[in-house]
């Protein structure tokens, strides 16, 4: 028998609702709510936003036009072993007979803002001639910026060393409003070089290279295996024999030349291609033009009637 007894003060069947979360919020959901309160639940944009993203998207904008002005500062200011400016760009453009046009973005890779430029270091007193007649058939193409360097390494060149890539251009200084730059540097080197990226790729020496790399650029590489194999071979052959060999390897170029060009009125056959303009610089360079026989003479007339060697007639005589 318990010793107190106590009467219950409440009934023992009451329910409590304890609660299931912490805080309670307003069911965005629901039907019936205040659009305007909630226009981002259902697919709308805060003007406030809209305007912080128009805004975001021009400022990156002007950013990437600043860029692209400071890179081509850049490459003016800061042209790999140029010491004296003397801009210069080609003279007026003749007919081609190279019809094609290569894709710069393919071949050079794409450069947001930075004007891609060509830069040729060469001794003054081998000039470079296909490379310059290869410069004017870029002027066809492309958009080209010019220009012509003295390195300090030579005391001096001839004029129509410092004009061989023609007239200055009137818009020199907006390098943005061209496609491709061509800076011929004249240096003390004992073998021309080409530096294209000063910083992913390596230099290419020699004229025979620079020239195939200019002709890639013009598309007029051929396409069959078998021309393009004669076309190295007759470029080798110049280079090496013409330019750099002695009298009888020159006799025996121009009897080579003489015999092929007998049976078709181009070395590769019916048409104009690079090994035509690299042979024909050789044979002008070797001085060799006048006592070469009837066949080479024939050729060289055609040609000097295409009117793409123009440029290299001043610098022989």
């Amino acid at each position: 028998m318990p010793m107190y007894q106590v009467k219950p003060v409440s009934p023992g069947d009451i329910k409590i609702d304890l609660p299931t979360c912490m805080y309670k919020l307003t069911n965005v959901h629901a039907q019936g709510m205040n659009c305007s309160e909630h226009a981002l639940q259902n697919g709308e944009v805060d003007p406030a936003v809209k305007a912080l993203e128009d805004r975001q998207d021009e400022v990156l904008r002007r950013l990437y036009e600043l860029k692209a002005t400071v890179d081509g500062l850049t490459k003016t200011v800061t042209t790999p072993d140029a010491d004296l400016d003397a801009t210069t760009l080609s003279h007026a453009p003749v007919e081609s007979v190279f019809r094609g046009t290569a894709d710069l973005d393919s071949l050079l890779g794409k450069d947001l803002g930075a004007l891609r430029d060509i830069v040729i270091n060469a001794h003054p007193a081998r000039p470079p001639l296909s490379l310059l007649v290869l410069h004017g058939l870029l002027c066809q193409r492309y958009q080209v910026l010019s220009s012509v360097h003295l390195h300090s390494s030579v005391p001096g060149v001839p004029p129509p060393l410092m004009s061989c890539l023609g007239p200055r251009h009137t818009d020199s200084y907006a390098r943005q409003r061209f496609q491709l730059g061509f800076t011929l540097i004249w240096k003390d080197v004992s073998k021309l070089q080409m530096k294209f990226s000063t910083q992913n790729m390596c230099p290419i020496e020699g004229e025979a290279n620079v020239a195939r790399f200019l002709s890639r650029l013009l598309g007029a590489d051929p396409q069959d295996p078998v021309s393009a194999t004669q076309m190295d071979r007759w470029i080798d052959t110049a280079v090496f024999q013409l330019a750099e060999g002695g009298n009888k390897e020159r006799a025996a170029v121009l009897r080579s030349l003489n015999t092929a060009l007998g049976r078709s009125p181009w070395l590769l056959g019916e048409g104009f291609s690079l090994a035509d303009v690299v042979c024909a610089c050789c044979v002008l360079q070797a001085g060799e033009s006048g006592s070469a026989p009837a066949n080479v003479q024939r050729w060289l007339k055609s040609c000097q009637n295409l009117g793409h060697f123009r440029c290299v007639y001043p610098l022989l005589q």
